[in-house]
């Protein structure tokens, strides 16, 4: 009888941890004017500042990994997105070789996307792959300018 309890309590536990993930993947964080967890442009790792477009309001840099299969969907999603938005632009970086680029951003998974501002402000954190339509509504407030 303790097998089927344990066996019960298993699935529960692991039910509810994937409830948690799923509900995570692909949300989209704010980031804090503090600069938290990204700063302003001269806190930002020179990998990242090149890879600013400086003609956009924002660029999405995505952080990927060579064998990350949702870094693919992601690569194409963003690149997409950038092609018929005006004002974004899209980078990629491959975290692979550059893990300590990982540590400096906090970057615990890939894919993550930063939004990144032209004066190099984080504004949005999106872990896993977006969800286009949520990413273009939290996005809308930076790209339009007066």
């Amino acid at each position: 009888m303790t097998g089927v309890w344990v066996l019960v309590g298993t699935v529960v536990i692991a039910t509810v941890a994937g409830l948690v993930w799923r509900a995570n993947q692909g949300r989209v964080r704010t980031v804090e004017p503090s600069g938290t967890p990204g700063k302003t442009d001269g806190g930002l790792p020179a990998d990242v500042r090149a890879a600013l477009d400086p003609d956009a309001h924002v660029t999405l840099v995505q952080l990927s990994t060579t064998f990350c299969a949702p870094c693919r969907h992601t690569r194409v999603l963003l690149s997409d997105l950038a092609g018929r938005t005006d004002g974004l632009a899209h980078h990629e970086i491959d975290l692979t070789h550059k893990p300590e680029l990982a540590g400096a951003l906090r970057v615990s998974r890939t894919p993550t996307t930063l939004a990144v501002a032209s004066d190099g402000r984080e504004l949005l954190r999106i872990g896993g792959v977006p969800k286009r339509d949520t990413l273009l509504d939290a996005l809308r407030p930076h790209l339009s300018h007066p």
